[in-house]
């Protein structure tokens, strides 16, 4: 996107640039980077970053209508439920892959939703490391209009804590120093002060939670839940008691969103963003273009379980179909010029929820496989997980 602006940076980039990212962000948090970072971030001008917006709001309109919240309500699991469920999720993914039209256009193509936080700490350490590394201009920002760094600091400050102390506030997961995400974990608690603690080690007390930090019993006011349900089925581990019970303690990102704002609302979203999609076992009959569709789990995560290549004989082997959808596969765009070819871009818009959705920041990830997950993409360059800089018009750098 803008070639004046990759072909300047693939110019001038070095693998000592990219040895200095990676030094850098293993030296503020040393062992914690376990996911791939790519070597270069994705210039986008304002025409496109437009695109970009105007399909968020789209499908933000249509997952805000009360009669499409009415039709999430058989998305939550009977044994996850949780009491307390607010109007509306806290943080919101809209997952883009950037596809071409039948004009030879790059548009966003819906491709996942998320009513579930993500890396939004390390996504800003991210963009102002690539800035400083690689010597870009502060003009070329991270943020959506309506926030720099300041504001978007604040607000997620605000989100994270209410009104409590940051010792009162955790961040759950399960064995949260064994995540791959964990550098975001400890990006959050470097800004703020909320500590990572596992789910398991939560102790409960007439209706009070509590952990312990430095041989100290600490109350618990606030949870900012980032526990993927699929892993503490796969693992067979027993949700907590205190999952059922009236609780003295508010949720931030609820889990039940985890389930509503995902893979399970896609077939009720009808917009030209998004490819058909329908639940498998809906289907009275197969797609006569079934080569055309992708298979997923509903509720996998980071791309597991997801099946480019479906055949008629796969489908009937599945024994829990509703637990399934296919998706429309999408011509993604060979956007991104490398060194040594071209990679594949998804987008995602990352919002923060506090009196209405509001685009933030951003991740994206480039792929030179079938899809965008490290087992497509092993032993490749330019590929992984990164950020885009928005570039105003005067933002183009001497390109001396």
């Amino acid at each position: 996107m803008i070639p004046e602006i990759r072909e300047w940076f693939n110019k001038r980039f070095t693998p000592r640039h990219y040895e200095r990212l990676l030094a850098e962000l293993h030296r503020l948090f040393p062992g914690a980077l376990d996911f791939r970072v790519a070597e270069t971030p994705l210039f986008i001008d304002n025409a496109f970053q437009q695109k970009l917006l105007s399909a968020g709001e789209e499908i933000v309109k249509i997952i805000t209508a009360p009669e499409f919240l009415q039709r999430m309500d058989g998305a939550v699991p009977r044994e996850y439920y949780l009491p307390g469920e607010p109007e509306h999720p806290a943080f919101l993914q809209i997952d883009f892959a950037l596809a071409l039209d039948d004009q030879g256009e790059v548009v966003p193509r819906l491709i996942e939703l998320q009513g579930f936080p993500t890396l939004y700490c390390f996504q800003h350490l991210l963009g102002q490391t690539f800035r400083t590394v690689y010597g870009l201009p502060e003009t070329f920002t991270h943020f959506f209009p309506d926030f720099e760094e300041e504001t978007y600091v604040t607000a997620l400050r605000r989100i994270l804590l209410g009104s409590h102390p940051p010792e009162q506030v955790v961040l759950m997961d399960l064995f949260p120093h064994r995540q791959k995400t964990r550098i975001d974990f400890y990006c959050t608690e470097k800004l703020f002060g909320v500590s990572p603690v596992c789910f398991t080690e939560i102790q409960h007390r007439n209706g009070q939670l509590f952990y312990r930090r430095n041989n100290k019993t600490i109350p618990i006011r606030r949870i900012y839940s980032r526990l993927i349900f699929d892993e503490v089925r796969e693992r067979g581990i027993p949700i907590p008691a205190f999952w059922k019970e009236p609780l003295q303690v508010e949720w931030i990102g609820h889990p039940n969103w985890y389930f509503k704002l995902s893979k399970y609302a896609l077939p009720f979203i009808n917009s030209e963003c998004c490819p058909r999609t329908y639940f498998l076992h809906q289907l009275p009959q197969l797609p006569d273009d079934l080569e055309a569709f992708v298979l997923k789990p509903l509720f996998s995560f980071a791309g597991s379980g997801v099946e480019v290549d479906v055949t008629p004989e796969r489908l009937r082997s599945i024994k829990d179909p509703e637990h399934f959808i296919l998706q429309e596969k999408v011509r993604y765009a060979p956007v991104l010029k490398t060194t040594d070819g071209f990679a594949k871009v998804e987008f995602r818009l990352m919002y923060l929820w506090d009196e209405k959705p509001q685009p933030a920041i951003n991740l994206v990830r480039f792929s030179k496989g079938k899809m965008m997950g490290v087992d497509y993409n092993r032993y490749k360059e330019w590929v992984g997980s990164s950020i885009a800089l928005f570039v105003p018009p005067e933002g183009v750098p001497d390109r001396r």
